[in-house]
Formats: C-alpha cells, structure tokens, sequence
C-alpha cells in the first residue's frame, strides 16, 4: 500500500467503480472528483481546460459510455468519450509528471480462447464499444508507458446499483428469475479493486497494462445463485432462490455481439503488487450483507 498521501484527482466520480474508488482511497489521500454537468468528456478542448485548472499527482478516469448496444448506434460519441478523452488525459497527466490510472474492459477480447486471457494476448473486439476501449488504451499507453491501463470485468460495488442487485430486486418480487448460462467471465470488487490499485501511485512501480478482477470465473447464471444464496443468508424475504438459465442467443434485444468467454488472467498483476486477488465469493457476501442485511435489522 502507498504510504504516502497523493493527491486524487477521480474523473467520472459517481460512476460504480470510481465512487467506490473515492470513498477507499479518501481515508488516507487527498481525493477530489469531478462529473457531469462540470465535467464533458465529449468535449475534448473543455477538458483540457478543466484538468488545466487542477493539480493532481494521479488522475484517475472513471468515465466511458459502456453501454455497449448504445455504442453500436451512437459511434462517433464512443470513440470520443472512450478512445479520444482518454489521451487527452493522457496527455495533461504526463503535462504534470502524474501517473494516469484508465479502466478497459474484458470486451477487447473476441471469447474464442478457453483458457484465462493475458495481458500479452492480442485484443480482436467484437464490436464498436470494444473497439474503442481498446483505441482507448493505444492512446493513453502511446502518450506514456508508465500510465496504467486496468483491464475489469463485471463490476460490483457499494457505491451504485449491479447485476446483484438487480437480481435481488427481480428475486423478493418474482417467482422465476433467469440468467445467462453460456456467458463465462468474472466478477470484481470495486473495493478490493481500490486495495490492488493503490500500490500504482508509487511511481516506481512500473506501468502499462494489468487484469484486475476477483479469482475463480462464473457465468451470470453461477453469479446469480451464488448472489441469492447470500441474500437468503442475510434474510432476505425472497420468493425463489433458484436462478433459471438461458442462453445468450435468447437475449434478442441485444444489439451487440458479446464475448462468450473473456476470463482475465491476473497473473501479472500478483507479480507486480504481491496481491492475489481473492475469491470472488468473499467480497460478494461481504456487499450483500453489508448493503441488505441492516435493512433487516429491527430499528
């Protein structure tokens, strides 16, 4: 863990995964955010503007347009906010001698391997929303190596709603739930997340790219049953406790390919830090107690 305190500066900051950054790292940095309607990732020279106007020793970027069937239609806008804003970041980071902190996701990768994809496997995106994340991880490692480029999947954490919760909400008001059974990855903890990244404000540690995720792969269907489980553990009134399978190809409402398989290795990151990120089970059952279980609890 960093010991010395930095200044954070978290762009997109009510987004999952950043306000879960913002609430860990603020005990012991001096964190600051920005977000919509003072901040416009679309509009490229206004955030130059803005991140002129702040000093910060690492810059973090929460923000990205990651509805993926939207970024099918609204393409000029996702390569904007996803691949363009991000070497603008880049750029003003490196202005400062700051280490900028840039999420990717899972979905650089096209689900055709079957084992744990690597930080040294070649990208091959499926569709637009892919496509700009990977751009957007070129921009911000050509502008400097020694920013990092964290590669997450299926995120959950306290500071905004998930598939969990999403689950739960279906589970307490329906008898059937379903989920898909053919879609395997892995779930993160935007808490531990924040653990595994701080070590990253020590400049000497190297940068680049690294996979940041919970261990142990799941499809949603695992996923759900493993979140209703604790949630009947907890308390929870709920009507059903069995979360039904469907396929992917069911899901017609679906406008972009997704990938079937996208597990990440983590490998390089237990290198690096000396972390070996925990079973995912561990921190699933530690947000559904903490979020749903005091609500159980006579007032």
């Amino acid at each position: 863990m960093s010991e010395k305190k930095r200044r954070i500066l978290i762009l997109g900051s009510r987004g999952r995964l950043a306000a879960s950054l913002m609430a860990t790292w603020a005990a012991t940095h001096e964190v600051s955010g920005l977000a919509r309607p003072s901040l416009d990732v679309s509009d490229l020279d206004s955030l130059r503007r803005l991140l002129e106007l702040h000093e910060f020793d690492v810059l973090v970027n929460g923000t990205g347009l990651t509805n993926v069937d939207r970024c099918e239609t609204a393409r000029e806008e996702a390569r904007t906010v996803n691949a363009l804003a991000p070497g603008i970041m880049a750029d003003c980071a490196s202005q400062r001698g700051a280490r900028l902190i840039h999420f990717s996701t899972d979905y650089v990768f096209d689900g055709t391997k079957r084992t744990a994809y690597t930080e040294e496997d070649l990208p091959s995106p499926l569709g637009w929303y892919g496509a700009t994340k990977r751009e957007g991880e070129e921009q911000v490692l050509a502008r400097n190596p020694q920013h990092i480029v964290v590669r997450v999947s299926w995120v959950f954490g306290q500071s905004k709603p998930a598939f969990p919760d999403s689950l739960i909400e279906r589970a307490l008001r329906d008898e059937r739930v379903e989920a898909i059974a053919d879609k395997i990855s892995c779930p993160t903890s935007a808490e531990d997340t924040a653990k595994w990244l701080e070590v990253f404000f020590d400049p000497s540690l190297a940068g680049g790219l690294y996979h940041a995720c919970n261990s142990s792969e799941c499809s949603w269907q695992e996923y759900g049953a493993k979140t209703l489980e604790f949630a009947s553990e907890a308390g929870l009134p709920l009507r059903t406790s069995r979360v039904e399978p469907i396929r992917l190809a069911d899901m017609k409402q679906f406008i972009a390919p997704r990938p079937v398989f996208s597990i990440l290795s983590t490998r390089k990151l237990a290198a690096a830090t000396g972390i070996t990120p925990r079973h995912w089970h561990e921190p699933l059952r530690e947000y559904i107690f903490k979020k749903y279980a005091p609500l159980l609890s006579p007032s």
